[in-house]
Order: structure tokens, then sequence, then C-alpha cells
């Protein structure tokens, strides 16, 4: 049973289905990407613990499969002790879905390094820990996805905007910001690590990133990481994701500074939409297979870096709701070399909303800005109407 039916669960889905598995994709609308490819459908808001019981007891899944953060994670722990197998574990998302409690885990448990934070449950309580943290500094829901709700402060007038821009971005009923120092990092990457029930952990070759407003535009693999940093951030992931046990992959985010080394950011105890990069052949299996073969408990020998490849996302420029959307230029990026396409079937628009993504590839040793351009150029020739 897969919680949350989005672009990244419906890769999830077509990699299960190869290896033979009955899937029942579940999400808060009809006819998500996932319950496209899947064998049934659910529909209910996974916040509704009732819903989501009821459905567990309807279809007596042997495993649960979160993609999304707005579930009654609470519920989860239940599940495992019927005997249902939560991935990676139900102790992963409940701490994951919520910065405060993976944030502490990490800084206060573990001792990895992170930006300074505080938190805030009113407008007054962010103004005091925005005064203690200074200025600038980065605001975020407890719980939000793809960038919503964060905000770069700089000034104490920009406060209003960010307790309210945080609070609108809040997914769940959790109304709490999280306020970090702002970190002057030199790169940011997606450290994709596989954590096996009968195996060693292992670690995908480092994604570089490109965010615009908190959320994912362009991916690239393998990024340019010195060789200290790199195992640097393995150490630090491999301690994370052994404290949160289970099975699976998991996206781990750090900040590259030059100056003061590695800084743990975030993780994701799921498939990464930065990891959409590993769908262009960069790898010799993509992060959706890796999920699901680690899942069920099959071996996975090795994770082999094939090419260099980058993805760059197709977005919506329409503001409005305008029901199925249409595409044009698909056949241009078809016409490409080294080039795919993955159109998400979201029924949907709205403003810079994902609705497919450009992947790409190239000889390892290619220059990989010109690879990023190809990939960027070719995605901006797909027009959504």
């Amino acid at each position: 049973m897969l919680l949350g039916s989005g672009e990244l669960g419906k890769e999830f889905v077509i990699a299960a289905k190869r290896l033979g598995q009955y899937v029942i994709a579940c999400d808060s609308y009809d006819n998500a990407p996932a319950m496209q490819v899947a064998d049934e459908r659910e529909v209910f808001s996974m916040l509704d613990g009732n819903k989501l019981r009821d459905a567990v007891k309807r279809h007596k899944p042997d495993l649960i499969v979160p993609e999304i953060e707005a579930i009654r994670t609470e519920c989860l722990y239940d599940f495992e002790k019927e005997g249902i197998k939560v991935v990676p574990s139900a102790k992963a998302v409940n701490y994951t879905m919520n910065r405060k409690s993976i944030r502490d885990l990490a800084a206060k448990e573990l001792g990895l390094k992170t930006a300074n934070y505080l938190y805030a449950k009113t407008f007054d309580e962010l103004v005091e820990a925005a005064g203690r943290i200074g200025f600038p500094c980065v605001v975020k829901p407890l719980m939000s996805s793809s960038g919503k709700g964060q905000s770069l402060v700089k000034t104490p007038e920009d406060l209003r905007h960010a307790w309210d821009y945080g609070c609108h971005g809040s997914r769940g009923d959790i109304m709490e910001l999280i306020v970090e120092e702002f970190i002057k990092f030199d790169s940011e990457i997606t450290l994709l690590t596989v954590t096996q029930d009968n195996g060693e952990t292992l670690f995908c070759q480092p994604i570089g990133h490109v965010q615009k407003g908190g959320d994912y535009r362009e991916s690239f693999q393998p990024a340019a990481v010195s060789d200290h940093d790199l195992e640097e951030a393995k150490r630090m992931a491999k301690m994370i994701t052994a404290a949160l046990g289970g099975s699976g992959i998991w996206g781990v985010e750090f900040f590259l500074s030059h100056e003061n080394g590695v800084y743990f950011s975030e993780l994701s105890p799921r498939p990464h939409d930065t990891g959409m990069v590993t769908m262009s052949g960069s790898q010799n299996f993509n992060e959706f297979e890796l999920h699901c073969r680690a899942v069920l408990g099959l071996p996975i020998p090795e994770i082999k870096c094939e090419k260099m490849g980058a993805s760059a996302v197709i977005l919506s420029p329409i503001v409005k709701d305008s029901g199925w959307p249409e595409y044009e230029g698909i056949d241009k990026v078809c016409a490409a070399k080294d080039t795919d396409i993955r159109i998400f079937g979201k029924m949907a628009t709205r403003l810079n909303r994902r609705l497919g993504v450009v992947l790409c590839n190239a000889p390892l040793g290619s220059d990989m800005d010109t690879l990023r351009d190809k990939t960027k150029r070719l995605a901006e020739t797909v027009k959504v109407h």
C-alpha cells in the first residue's frame, strides 16, 4: 500500500510491478499519477487516522510505503505491531515527517554538524528566535515538502511574511516553524543512501541540485565533491539512517562549505525528487528500483555510476487550475540524442507545478556544464497549455 501517489510514487509503482507486486495507491484526490499504474486506488486524507486504519484493514497489505509527509504517522506504530512492514520503519517515518524530531536527533543525539536552530509556535516566538539566531536566517514549517512555506529572512521586517507563508505552507496539522542559521554554503548535494535487511549500506554517487523558491528545478550526477567531504557525508548518512532503522532508500541532504566543511541539512525516508536524475541512465538501477528491491528484502550487490546524468523539470506557467494540461514540443525532446522525458500525468495545472522532467546523459568525463545546459534547454522547449 502506497501512501501518497505523486510522480515519485508512480515510478515506484512501475518498479514494483516489474517485480510482480500488487499495489494499492492512496492519495487525497482521484487519478493521481501513481493511481494510473497501480492495481487499486483509495481516495482519502491520510491525516484522517480512522480512514487510514479502515483502508489498511480492508486491504491487509504486507508493506506500507509512505511517499508524502501528510500522514497520521502515529498509526504506523500500530500497523507494525500487527505485523505489517512499514517502509523503512514507523520510527523513521515519524521522525522524518517532522523537522523538529529529525533535527534534534541529528544535532543533539548524534552530534552531527547542523545549522544553529530554534523553534517558534507563535509570531512573537518567531521574532525572538530570529533575533537570537541572527539575520539572515531561514524559516520553514516543521512539516512541509518541496520547499513549501520556506523563506529566507533578511531583516526583521520580513518576519511577518515568513510567519504567514510558513503557516500556509505547512502540511498536516502542526503549526510550528523552525528558524535556522543561514549557512554560507558553496554547494548542496543529495546523497542517496540505501539500507538493506541483509547487506551493507550503499551510496549512490552524489547528486548536485539547484532549487528556486525552495523547490527542485534541476539535478545532476555525479556532483563534484572532494573525497574528504564525500566520506564525511557518507559517515553522517550512515549514522542517521542506522539510528532510524529499516530498509529502503533515503535522500540525505547536505550543505558543503569550503570554509566550514559538511553540514547535515535534511533527510527523506523515500526516493527524493532530485534523485529523478537516476532515471537518465546514470546508474545501473534508478532510485525507485533501488527502493523497491531494498523494501522487498532483495539483495543489491552494488550501485554503479555508468554515465553522467542531468535532469530539468517541466513547469506549468498557468496560474489557474485548468484541468488536464496539453503539451507541445515533446517531439523536439525525443529528437535529441541520449535524452528521455517523463510526463507525470497530473490532471491539473497551477503556477510552477512540476508536470514532467527531461533527462539527459553523457559518457563519464564529459563536461557537466554542457550536459546541464542541454537538459535545461530541452526542458524549456516543452510548452504547457
